[in-house]
């Protein structure tokens, strides 16, 4: 279970003013192997579009992720997306549930883990992994929706490239790349209900050899219920240097937050009320700062990679309700070399790929009801193979071992141990518009310090890293304007990470829970009706359930058996409209593993967008929830019949938008 603003635990760090200087010095040891600037440039060359999620390098299509789901610049912003997390949801199909806190971050769901979804599945932006080691959601609010160039969800398990947490599958954000001797820009305004109020600007302008952009954007709601006001501010800049054969660059992140933290409601409060708050006092905020430097260059048939990121972030809570205050100070620093060869010996082409991912994270937490620490390291060494015979037939192989630290003075206790993924795949076009495709493998997923901080265990003792034995079968029919995926997928999870609330004599606590199984179907289609029309739809049917212990057959909280999004949009000439529905199943309630309690109902939310385009500008009104129905995703408890712990979704919403283009 996860608060808005969870304290975490953690060990101290260098000092972010320490740690820049060491972060820019290996960096320039980094640039200093680059050939000069003036050497081998292209002078009106474009950076080569890049697909990263297949093998974390930059890519053709023909070794592209199999089945991946891909949600374009030009389709976020035809729906009138403002964030890359709305888009996963409403674009690309995948479920999330409310966020407990002001900004829109909403947990997000791949493969039925209720909620834990969002700690089994890794975010990365291009190529930097952001999923949080501490107990809250990635933030992808921070990431500027006008940066997006493309997002790429792959699910299944995906632990032997990326690590921990890749059970689900991993959701790539990629930005865009500046041209050589190119530029341009873009003014985004924004008023809507709820006090909403935002502007965004971003612009980017490339030379021979160097590129720069930078994008800003800051954003005030009051949002739909009482004390949910939030404030946010986005700055990002990238400076890169590149040539026909090498990329050299650095960027900066900076996020800021405010935020309101209206609490849970009781069924009874939210059948009088459901846009009150119980906690109108409560509030939180966050720093969350990124720097990032990264190299690629080619030396012939191979091609090495790296990046070095560093993020430090400060996370406050504000409980007057229960008199307690927090702040958790959190460190951590990423180091990801790699190298890959690739051979085409006639028909047949070969990709190897080898590569280190060193970790530190860290956090010291100060709060008034007593402070806390927490640290852990890791080292991981992976290695991949995919062979492609004939262009239609692929197969792949690939392992990865990791060591890791975990430690905590407070807690007393310090761990050092191992997990290992290894992972099979393979798929064959039989025909020129169908391919089929096969995954197998192991996944894990390591426990947090926040949850080893927190567990039913004796003195000393740390949860067991997850497990799980992933299965995938599928294919894929049809080409770009007219296709449809289906996949069967079975997750069998060994000591699954969980808060249990039945643990602890009743009180609740972090636990690795009796083995489970995540099972079901995911259909996906994309019709183009004529040049003016596109129909999208996503399908997923989940089986979670306990398959042994106490709780055997019973199913999984907060996992709703089917959901299903649905997209149409139209351009003609200057305009163009999109609108979508979502409709998401019953599910059980957050403490409900015994599934004694109703479920929690089933809902149907209408957005829509229409635009109008006018030279430079274009103006655009957006509504989300426009039957204003009342609904919730979100609720933790049941105890005899009457539920609570509710986190109501906002009712009705509209917003008007007016963007320049330079």
């Amino acid at each position: 279970m996860k608060p808005a603003a969870i304290p975490v635990r953690r060990a101290g760090g260098l000092s972010f003013a320490l740690r820049v200087p060491v972060l820019l010095t290996l960096s320039a040891l980094a640039a200093w192997q680059v050939p000069a600037l003036a050497q081998g440039a292209a002078a009106d060359s474009p950076l080569a579009p890049v697909v990263v999620s297949a093998s974390r390098f930059p890519n053709d299509p023909a070794f592209s992720p199999v089945a991946a789901t891909v949600i374009s610049a030009e389709q976020i912003r035809e729906a009138g997306i403002d964030n890359a997390n709305e888009a996963i949801r409403k674009l690309g199909g995948v479920y999330g549930r409310q966020s407990s806190a002001g900004p829109n971050d909403f947990p997000l769901d791949l493969r039925g883990f209720g909620t834990n979804g969002d700690l089994n599945m890794v975010v990365l932006v291009d190529g930097v992994r952001i999923s949080e080691n501490e107990l809250t959601t990635p933030l992808l609010s921070s990431i500027p929706i006008e940066t997006i160039e493309r997002i790429e969800i792959v699910r299944g398990g995906s632990s032997v490239l990326y690590g921990s947490g890749a059970t689900g599958g991993t959701i790539q954000i990629i930005t865009k790349r500046p041209q050589a001797n190119a530029g341009h820009g873009t003014l985004v305004g924004e008023v809507g209900t709820g006090g909403r109020r935002a502007g965004r600007a971003a612009v980017s302008r490339g030379w021979d050899n160097m590129s720069i952009d930078a994008s800003y954007a800051k954003a005030h709601n009051d949002n739909w219920r009482d004390n949910a006001k939030s404030n946010q501010e986005n700055f990002s800049t990238t400076v890169q240097w590149f040539a026909s054969d090498w990329r050299f660059g650095l960027r900066a992140n900076i996020a800021r937050a405010d935020y309101g933290l209206p609490g849970s409601l009781s069924q009874a409060q939210y059948d009088a009320n459901a846009r009150q708050t119980t906690k109108p006092l409560d509030n939180g905020s966050y720093d969350n700062d990124t720097l990032t430097a990264f190299l690629e260059r080619r030396f012939g048939a191979f091609d090495v990679a790296a990046e070095l990121s560093h993020r430090e972030k400060i996370l406050r809570g504000n409980y007057v309700s229960s008199a307690s205050t927090t702040q958790s100070n959190i460190r951590s620093t990423q180091f990801s070399p790699r190298i890959r060869h690739v051979l085409q010996t006639g028909a047949i082409k070969n990709e190897w790929i080898a590569g280190v991912d060193l970790a530190e994270w860290s956090s010291a937490t100060n709060a008034s009801y007593g402070n806390s620490d927490a640290a852990q390291r890791s080292k991981a060494f992976y290695l991949r193979d995919e062979i492609e015979f004939d262009k239609n037939a692929r197969v792949a192989a690939g392992v990865r071992r990791e060591l890791f630290n975990q430690s905590s003075v407070s807690g007393v206790y310090g761990r050092e141990s191992a997990v290992n993924a290894w992972d099979l795949q393979a798929s064959y076009a039989p025909l020129p518009l169908l391919r089929a495709f096969a995954k197998t493998g192991q996944s894990y997923r390591l426990a947090t310090p926040d949850e080893n901080g927190y567990t039913a265990l004796p003195g000393g003792q740390l949860l067991k890293p997850q497990v799980s034995h992933d299965v995938e079968l599928g294919a894929t029919l049809g080409s770009d304007e007219r296709q449809l995926t289906a996949r069967w997928f079975r997750h069998k999870v060994r000591d699954e990470l969980y808060y249990d609330p039945t643990a602890n004599f009743g009180f609740g606590a972090n636990s690795n829970l009796d083995p489970t199984r995540h099972q079901g179907v995911e259909l996906e289609g994309r019709l183009r009706v004529s040049e003016s029309v596109t129909l999208s739809a996503m399908y997923q049917h989940i089986d979670a359930k306990f398959v042994d212990g106490v709780n055997s057959g019973k199913e999984l909280a907060l996992v709703p058996k089917n959901t299903l999004s649905t997209r149409v949009n139209w351009k003609s000439g200057n305009q163009s409209a999109d609108a979508g529905v979502r409709w998401v199943d019953r599910q059980r309630m957050g403490n409900d593993f015994s599934n004694t309690c109703a479920k929690m109902p089933s809902f149907t939310a209408l957005d829509a967008r229409y635009a109008v385009r006018v030279n430079a500008w274009e103006f655009a009104l957006t509504g989300t929830n426009l039957a204003d129905r009342k609904y919730y995703s979100q609720a933790y408890g049941c105890t005899g019949g009457a539920v609570s712990g509710i986190y109501p979704e906002n009712g009705r919403e509209v917003k008007f938008t007016a963007r320049y283009d330079f």
